[in-house]
């Protein structure tokens, strides 16, 4: 039998406090691997190791005068060193300010300006180029240090490189005493709407929510996290950082997104917390490759998935004994283990979270013999509210809540949480979602069934209403339309207009694929949006629409090549649209779908 090894929040009672007892508890376990790009090969430091590691960063803010409650920023991808500046910060009573790598100049410019950030820790060449850029816009930053060397002669006084900035001995890693309640990181929303907000998190809140939800979904001291989300987000913060600290579990640092299949084989995770589009991009390969198989093993498939399916059902209690349970085992082995090793060949569950996951896609998955539970929460509640469990997974819902965390609905049907995860409040703003009750307004519509279960219904204001006074939820359809792998990113519009539209952006190759069909010439970029290509198209997002109401029909559609960036401002930097810069960079292509209606 599995035996935990959790470090509780009275034992921690702060971050550094989680940190020295884990280092207390298991010194010489493997922590973290990563890849050493000058030895390349794989590296890995144990939990002693990773101390004496941070106690170098911390001499280091220590000799630039650093003092209790400042904030630091740092922008690295998850990394070893994103994880050393973060321990040492917090040993040291500072607090910590993730910024996203890829996100625009203006908007870590104004998160560095609006928090006084004192220090910036930041990659290479391309990312202090960026920095270049902002000028005088950030000269409270005092001190700006880079993993690779950016520049030779007439250097920013303030510039040092990583390996110059470090002491080489850090002697004992210090753990100032502050108050659990004080405040460990200020982490700003993505805002996909209006000006991010940062939000205050206190260690408290933080540690509380990573030990409810460890009493939700067991994680043990020989598991193995394979991380990517980024860390400048709370979920992959939360759940796969805090929680593999609490639980003893290593965490393994993958190389880019690009090798994520290779890190995937070498690392062999056995928890992987991930996104909808990760399992998106998953479905979506799988469809294209099945495409090309013969009849026999597309319909092996299928069968696959219903059988996995009705097996899964069946031990919800939710269908009877059937023949499919008798041949499920056979099935599983022809086509279950290809998904199971293509994944690692390990793993025990996924985590999905950030977004909802289309149900066809969660289907296919658990069919298939992945166990994947599907979360909800928000930055302002550090981050999880609810998660499903391997015991009771429920796909439609978000989980029953974590053990401390008190739900309700109110008016409009949203959804409100108590408990020690809200936030202490945003940055230097008195705007609150808290109301006087000291209940959060999350803004998200729900129900709640018998069980406790969450179900996300949709948004408070994210309601498209049609001239005709229909309301239909454009992200549900958004999500159906992205299942099919010819669409990359998809927005759906309509307010106040008689019916629906769509701007989509289309996968390269499947567009290639669909003209060659039709006779276009791929670099024909007028052909996109031919009527011909108008027709094809509309009829595979009708297909994909054909569960929703008739009134939830999709009429024009508008299509491009050209992916939506962080860097264009038309997605934030978890990978959500950005609603209305979306529509006003398409502003003449909207009038002209809706011109004479």
């Amino acid at each position: 039998m599995k035996k935990h090894d959790l470090i509780s929040v009275e034992q921690a009672q702060t971050l550094a406090g989680l940190f020295c007892c884990r280092v207390e508890r298991s010194p010489d376990v493997v922590a973290y691997r990563f890849y050493d790009n000058e030895l390349d090969r794989w590296c890995e430091y144990s939990w002693k190791q990773m101390q004496q590691q941070a106690a170098r960063w911390q001499q280091a803010m220590l000799a630039d005068e650093l003092k209790c409650g400042d904030r630091v920023a740092v922008m690295l991808n998850n990394s070893i060193e994103w994880v050393l500046f973060d321990l040492a910060a917090t040993g040291l009573g500072l607090v910590t300010v993730p910024l996203y790598v890829n996100d625009r100049p203006e908007n870590f410019a104004h998160i560095l300006q609006v928090t006084g950030a004192r220090l910036l820790v930041s990659d290479g060449s391309e990312q202090w180029q960026r920095i270049e850029q902002l000028g005088d816009r950030i000269d409270g930053v005092e001190r700006i240090v880079t993993l690779r060397t950016v520049c030779e002669e007439n250097c920013d006084p303030r510039l040092r490189q990583l390996d110059d900035w470090l002491e080489e001995d850090g002697g004992a890693y210090q753990s100032v005493s502050v108050d659990s309640t004080s405040m460990a990181t200020i982490v700003f929303t993505s805002g996909t709407t209006g000006q991010p907000k940062g939000v205050m998190l206190s260690h408290r809140n933080m540690l509380t929510n990573a030990a409810a939800g460890l009493q939700q979904v067991a994680i043990y001291p020989g598991d193995r996290f394979l991380s990517f989300l980024p860390l400048s987000h709370m979920f992959e913060r939360t759940a796969g950082y805090t929680i593999p600290i609490m639980a003893g579990a290593c965490v393994a640092f993958v190389r880019s997104i690009d090798l994520l299949a290779e890190d995937l084989q070498h690392i062999r995770p056995t928890v992987l917390v991930a996104v909808p589009r990760i399992f998106e991009r998953i479905y979506n390969k799988m469809t294209l490759k099945l495409a090309d198989e013969p009849w026999l093993a597309q319909q092996i498939f299928k069968l696959a998935v219903w059988a996995g399916w009705y097996h899964f059902q069946y031990h919800r209690h939710q269908q009877p004994w059937g023949i499919q349970l008798l041949i499920w085992p056979l099935l599983k082995r022809l086509v279950g283990q290809k998904l199971e090793q293509r994944l690692g060949g390990r793993l025990r569950m996924a985590i999905s979270g950030g977004a909802p996951l289309a149900p066809v896609i969660a289907q296919t998955f658990i069919g298939l013999g992945l166990n994947v539970l599907q979360g909800y929460g928000l930055t302002e509640t550090s981050p999880v509210i609810s998660v499903n469990t391997l015991e009771d997974n429920c796909p439609l819902s978000v989980g029953q809540p974590l053990p401390g965390v008190k739900v309700k609905i109110g008016v409009d049907d949203e959804l409100l949480v108590q408990g020690d995860n809200l936030m202490l409040g945003y940055w230097q703003s008195d705007e609150s979602i808290i109301d006087d009750s000291g209940w959060l307004h999350t803004g998200d519509k729900a129900r709640i069934d018998k069980q406790g279960r969450i179900f996300i219904t949709g948004r408070l204001k994210e309601i498209i209403v049609l001239s005709s006074g229909e309301k239909v939820p454009p992200e549900d359809l958004q999500l159906a339309i992205a299942v099919d792998p010819l669409f990359e990113q998809v927005l759906v519009l309509g307010e106040n207009r008689p019916f629906l539209s769509a701007i989509v952006v289309v996968n390269p190759s499947q567009w290639r694929m669909l003209s060659q069909k039709f006779g276009f010439a791929d670099d024909d970029s007028q052909a996109l949006n031919s009527a011909m290509a108008h027709k094809q198209i509309l009829q595979r997002i009708g297909y994909r629409l054909k569960e929703f109401p008739g009134y939830a029909k999709v009429n024009r559609v508008y299509v491009t090549l050209t992916p939506w960036s962080i860097d264009s401002g038309l997605i934030t930097a978890t990978l959500k649209v950005r609603r209305q810069p979306i529509i006003d960079q398409f502003a003449e292509q909207v009038e002209q779908m809706y011109a004479g209606h």
